[in-house]
């Protein structure tokens, strides 16, 4: 059999985030449900016109946290700010500054898609007028003027996503906070949403907090990431930063390995196993093509190192015990 080289270029370093005022601010954040800590502790900030991006596995504390940020689960100790708002004595404010995206599928079925927007321009208090003419842009911007006499149940999983997404955006907030936005759409879809998501911040400056399962949405849409695990910090920092830390540019990924060893490699080379895989990572492809001979009849990958590889060589690849969906 053949050996599969697909070779890739590696990523560009994404541009180092203009510095600007925090728009959320968290010390010591603690979530604690019965004896088990949600979120422990942890502290960052997010600032205006980024894209930040929470990752962990199921039951990490991920959308505890944006519950938090968004005024939906008081915390249990620690301080945490919104737009310079204390969460504890200013929700509603806090609230109406905020567009939220939920896990969860949250349309009126009973309403068509415009009606869907129109009635909740009504809990923000947008006059008649404004509100037909929000409709109306964001049913374009998310690709949907031709479905706005649609029943919801009538659409597409992508098209709900899509219109949530228009949803959270009719009242102009300054925050948007989506909790695992493409969750079980299929990958064109996902594209679709991301493309509409970068859009959107070109043209607005919006500040985006996102919660992810997908590594690489988290790598093209966030401009700095937490990754959580138990309810901790486990690392910080742009994509490009994490991936650096702890990689060589390159890697060989041998899938379908079985029990063959590791090869001997020099210490230019990092060689490690997961998941019936060996991956081999170098600061260079030339270093990694030596290796490839001794994997003739396994599907063998030359690529760029990934967030993926760092997730899981950070939380490995075992999901979190102990905490119920509505824990966490």
């Amino acid at each position: 059999m053949s050996t599969e080289i697909e070779i890739a270029p590696a990523p560009r370093a994404r541009e180092p985030a203009v510095k600007a005022e925090p728009v959320v601010e968290a010390q010591g954040l603690t979530k604690v449900y019965g004896m088990r800590r949600a979120v422990d502790a942890i502290d960052f900030t997010v600032a205006r016109g980024e894209a930040f991006g929470l990752l962990g596995p199921n039951g990490a504390g991920k959308s505890t946290t944006m519950r938090m940020i968004a005024c939906r689960t008081p915390l249990t100790a620690g301080a945490l700010s919104v737009e310079g708002l204390d969460v504890r004595r200013a929700g509603r404010a806090i609230r109406s500054m905020l567009g939220v995206v939920s896990q969860e599928n949250n349309l009126d079925p009973d309403l068509s898609v415009r009606q869907n927007l129109l009635v909740y321009a009504r809990y923000f208090h947008l006059p008649r007028a404004r509100a037909l003419t929000k409709t109306v842009e964001l049913l374009a911007f998310i690709g949907m003027s031709e479905r706005a006499d649609a029943r919801v149940e009538e659409l597409s999983g992508g098209m709900k996503r899509r219109l949530m997404i228009a949803r959270a955006l009719l009242h102009e907030p300054r925050l948007l906070v989506l909790d695992e936005p493409t969750t079980g759409l299929d990958p064109q879809v996902r594209q679709e949403i991301w493309q509409r998501l970068e859009e959107l911040r070109r043209q607005t400056g919006l500040t985006l907090i996102i919660s992810t399962h997908y590594m690489d949405e988290a790598e093209r849409l966030c401009d700095r990431l937490l990754i959580i695990g138990r309810g901790r910090v486990l690392a910080a920092g742009s994509p490009r930063e994490l991936i650096a830390a702890r990689f060589a540019h390159y890697a060989l990924e041998v899938r379908d390995a079985g029990a063959a060893p590791l090869l001997s490699t020099t210490a230019h080379v990092r060689a490690l196993t997961r998941a019936g895989a060996h991956l081999y990572f170098a600061a260079t492809p030339d270093a990694l093509m030596p290796l490839m001979k001794h994997y003739p009849a396994p599907r063998t990958f030359l690529r760029p190192a990934n967030l993926e590889d760092v997730f899981l060589d950070i939380v490995g690849d075992t999901p979190e015990e102990g905490l119920t969906a509505h824990d966490e």
